[in-house]
């Protein structure tokens, strides 16, 4: 593996935002509404195109100021989270689309596979779109050149104290 600069990546701000998506698309199942699954797509694609946690505000507004979530803030790259946060948008629209259009088993199903994914991310620190883009850089797709950190299977969560 070649050397690489790391940047700082808030880990918490991600879990935030996976938790914020994973609690708006199950109660847009519950309550049958595709309109909230429609939002957070919307949310998910704006962040995706300002390069940030969709749902990052939640964090630095409310979890973070009020001590309901610390900091966990690592050596890492932020683009395969951007990446992932994309491929989750991609799924969430497809999903809103094919509920709005009536395609109620597919759509919610496409939504399922967001809320599933986001919580093996939140929940057991593996992220799937992150080692998706990881694996692109190994075969050298355009677009996609950063290794995990040393030491990291790609997707997971790097550990505290891991360098480059």
């Amino acid at each position: 593996m070649t050397s690489q600069t790391l940047q700082k990546v808030d880990h918490s701000a991600l879990k935030a935002n996976q938790l914020v998506i994973i609690t708006l698309s199950v109660l847009a199942f519950i309550l049958n509404q595709p309109i909230l699954a429609a939002f957070v797509a919307l949310v998910m694609g704006l962040g995706s195109a300002l390069k940030v946690p969709g749902f990052g505000f939640v964090y630095k507004s409310l979890l973070k100021p009020r001590g309901w979530m610390q900091p966990d803030v690592l050596d890492d790259n932020p683009e395969p989270h951007r990446f992932a946060q994309f491929l989750g948008f991609l799924f969430m629209t497809t999903g809103s689309i094919s509920l709005f259009l009536g395609a109620g088993v597919l759509g919610w199903s496409l939504v399922w596979i967001v809320i599933a994914l986001a919580s093996l991310n939140a929940f057991g620190g593996f992220c799937v779109g992150c080692a998706v883009y990881y694996w692109l850089a190994r075969i050298n797709a355009p677009g996609f050149s950063k290794e995990p950190p040393t030491g990291t299977f790609p997707g997971m969560k790097p550990r505290a104290g891991q360098s480059a």
